[in-house]
């Protein structure tokens, strides 16, 4: 049950939120702003049941420990890929609507295409600029992956400090990137170097650490995005996290994903009615493979779990640090990842392959080493979406619901597992109460398509959306309609109103039974 108390601060929000900006900066200078810090963590294609708090064999206790002093939040829904998720977020809307209508893709990214744009469009107002103009200090680490250039930056954007990747991926040890010329970086509105030989989660959080202890004192919040670049491909590991799983995923992938299953009934994250949905036919059986093929599969596991763990100590080290620094009890906790596990195999095929192949190996005894590029890859990806159908890429569940964990000031419960439907695109409208900013009504810009979570966060509301809310997204030819229990999506290509199929999510989670034929009017008013 959620709790019903309401912690002082709360009010404040709602001082605050009926103050125009002259008073509310009047009220800054006044003397100590007591709104709340917020840290918001994001984790880089981390599976659903990748978390020990979700039944995970790799050890989190750090990341644990946010669910265990607040809430656990089981139906996060994200966009299907990172760069969807990220616009999203800091836009408060649909990733049409805040520029990044497909990711990645040459030829409409950049183009005057509305939603095309590849990076945030001038039809919303991102989350940072708001906070910032509120009186918060607003910081930046990691991947950024919103644009290259100065006028889309980071800084641009409404970051005070940061220093970002602004690809979406590269090598975690130095600059080398996934094509010629290497990975460009930026700290603050300059193009910046980044410290070859150091692992990329270390260097993101000693950046954090000493932008936040720069302004500690000053009086004003904070907003920190630390939007780490783990577990993304290429996995590579400090060499003290080499060897830390050996042996531990010797059994397969088969296994693995039967196991993580059960351990989520146990830990009553999933009913104990449910029912796994069926194998992805794609995935090579792990009794069918050589013996040479399941040490070589076990192994990305190992350094998977192991750069997962790398995380988690990382992100005990902020934790150290706020509480050392005596900031921990006026910060909200904010930890997510920014879609399903990644199935995919870069080495291999696609646009990078050529330049991965002549800048890196894929030799056993180099994995997870800086000269290594290596991906988790499809049957592991399977494994850590265990509840779901499919993963990063896919409009099914397995693609789009992630973990969400709360904690901290607003959060009126503890160790709490909550199965509310909410979406990232919730995060921004949520974060602007809590810091009495409003977004602009002015219509220069489109309202956001998320609604706030305080009310509920608060134990003053048993949701955030009704259930007549839709939610809709299209990316890469897969797309999905939401409203209430019951889902329409495609999962294969072409988009075509012939490919979706009806799910009724209340009794089947795993998208495992279509019932189009059985609910056609249920299917004709969705479509």
């Amino acid at each position: 049950m959620i709790g019903r108390t309401r912690s002082c601060w709360l009010l404040l929000w709602v001082v605050l939120a009926g103050c125009g900006a002259s008073e509310d900066a009047a009220l800054i200078r006044a003397g100590e702003d007591n709104r709340p810090n917020i840290l918001l963590i994001i984790a880089d294609d981390l599976g659903y049941t990748d978390l020990g708090v979700f039944g995970s064999e790799i050890r989190t206790p750090n990341i644990d420990a946010i669910a265990q002093d607040g809430m656990l939040l089981t139906q996060f829904h994200t966009g299907p890929a990172c760069a969807y998720t990220r616009a999203m977020l800091l836009s408060g809307n649909n990733n049409h609507v805040a520029g990044v209508a497909r990711q990645n893709s040459p030829g409409l990214v950049g183009s005057s295409v509305q939603g095309y744009e590849g990076v945030l469009s001038d039809r919303i107002m991102p989350l940072p600029r708001l906070l910032r103009d509120a009186g918060y200090h607003t910081y930046s680490v990691g991947k950024w992956h919103l644009g290259m250039d100065d006028e889309n930056s980071p800084h641009a954007e409404g970051f005070t400090q940061s220093y970002n990747l602004l690809s979406g991926a590269g090598s975690h040890f130095d600059s080398t990137g996934l094509r010629e010329g290497g990975s460009r970086y930026r700290e603050g509105p300059d193009l910046a170097e980044y410290p070859n030989g150091r692992y990329s989660t270390d260097v993101y959080t000693d950046k954090l650490i000493e932008f936040i202890e720069s302004n500690r004192g000053d009086g004003k919040p904070f907003f920190a995005y630390a939007a780490y670049t783990a577990p993304h491909w290429p996995i590579q590991v400090p060499d003290d996290y080499l060897d830390i799983y050996a042996g531990q995923y010797d059994d397969g992938y088969d296994i693995l994903r039967e196991r993580r299953f059960d351990r989520l009934k146990e830990a009553g994250i999933i009913s104990t009615a449910q029912a796994l949905p069926p194998r992805n036919d794609a995935v090579t059986s792990w009794d069918a493979l050589t013996p040479e093929q399941k040490r070589i599969e076990s192994r990305k596991m190992e350094l998977y779990a192991a750069m997962v763990q790398n995380l988690d100590d990382h992100v005990g080290r902020l934790i150290a640090y706020l509480k050392d620094s005596d900031l921990h009890g006026n910060t909200l906790l904010v930890f997510m990842s920014d879609n399903g596990a990644d199935g995919s195999n870069h080495y291999e095929t696609g646009p990078f392959s050529n330049y991965l192949q002549a800048n890196y190996t894929t030799e056993l005894e180099k994995m997870g080493t800086a000269e290594s590029f290596i991906s988790v890859g499809m049957p592991w990806a399977e494994a850590s979406s265990a509840p779901f159908q499919r993963f990063k890429g896919f409009s099914r569940q397995g693609g789009i619901v992630s973990p969400l964990l709360v904690a901290g000031p607003g959060i009126a419960s503890r160790g709490v597992i909550d199965g509310s439907y909410l979406t990232v695109m919730d995060l921004a409208p949520t974060f602007l109460e809590i810091a009495g900013a409003e977004y602009p009504n002015d219509g220069s810009v489109v309202p956001m398509l998320g609604e706030s979570a305080v009310a509920f966060f608060a134990g003053e509301a048993s949701s955030i959306h009704d259930d007549d809310y839709v939610t809709l997204q299209y990316a890469n030819g897969r797309a999905y309609l939401r409203q209430g229990d019951w889902k329409i999506s495609n999962l294969d290509r072409p988009f075509s109103e012939d490919n979706f199929e009806l799910f009724d999510l209340s009794a089947d989670p795993g998208e495992s039974v279509d019932v189009s034929t059985e609910e056609p009017e249920k299917f004709a008013e969705l479509i």
